[in-house]
């Protein structure tokens, strides 16, 4: 019996380690200078900004794993959402927003 629960304890500890690798997991300096943090929620990670005058605002949904990522992210200031993509390369996360997949804008955020 306390083999069983050695081994779930185990797989639990890995499962939660996955997302703890995950580089797209941490803090990032926006474009305006605000602080963004990026945590697993739902399945996939979130985006919240933690300073600014949006602070506590989520900002978007992705689920992806290594370094590439898809879902919605949301213009706080005009409060639009959109299809989304963000890659990260190192200490930068380059994150694209489109409309229709016509109209695109991009941003590339430092880590903190």
């Amino acid at each position: 019996m306390k083999h069983i629960f050695a081994m779930a304890a185990a797989l639990t500890l890995a499962s939660s380690n996955a997302f703890a690798e995950d580089p797209i997991i941490g803090n990032w300096k926006t474009e305006l200078g605000d602080t963004a943090a990026i945590s697993p929620c739902g399945g996939g990670y979130c985006i919240t900004l933690k300073s600014g005058k949006h602070a506590g605002k989520q900002i978007g949904t992705f689920h992806g794993k290594d370094g590439s990522y898809s879902g919605k992210i949301t213009d706080p200031d005009a409060n639009k959402t959109y299809d989304g993509s963000l890659t990260v390369s190192g200490n930068a996360l380059k994150m694209k927003g489109c409309v229709l997949k016509v109209v695109c804008e991009s941003q590339t955020w430092p880590r903190m």
